[in-house]
């Protein structure tokens, strides 16, 4: 039984190197889906963010549910806008997906 538990028994020197190895390819694979997943989606949500607090009177703008829009105020959150002659609706900023200057 004792010869069991000295086979057993780990081996002293040259285990910390070794333990750095098997880490890498953990570290390589967070490192690549940092650069193929997450820095491209920050990018994104600041020029999104951008485009957003740029917004002015005249812009036209597009939103997640398809609409085209004119601006006509900004209001904190909010954009009020103009869909058709007469037709005004606000729409929250978070639902602009896209802008494009106005004429």
């Amino acid at each position: 039984m004792l010869s069991f538990l000295a086979m057993s028994a780990p081996t002293e020197g040259g285990g910390g190197g070794s333990m750095l190895i098997q880490f890498a390819p953990i570290i390589l694979i967070f490192l690549v889906f940092w650069f193929m997943i997450i820095r491209p989606q920050k990018k994104q949500q600041d020029q999104r963010k951008t485009m957003i607090e740029a917004l002015k009177r005249g812009d036209e703008i597009v939103t997640s549910g398809g609409l085209f829009a004119k601006v006509r105020d900004v209001k904190g959150d909010r954009v009020v806008a103009t869909i058709a002659e007469g037709v005004k609706v606000e729409i929250s900023k978070q639902s602009i997906t896209g802008v494009t200057a106005g004429e």
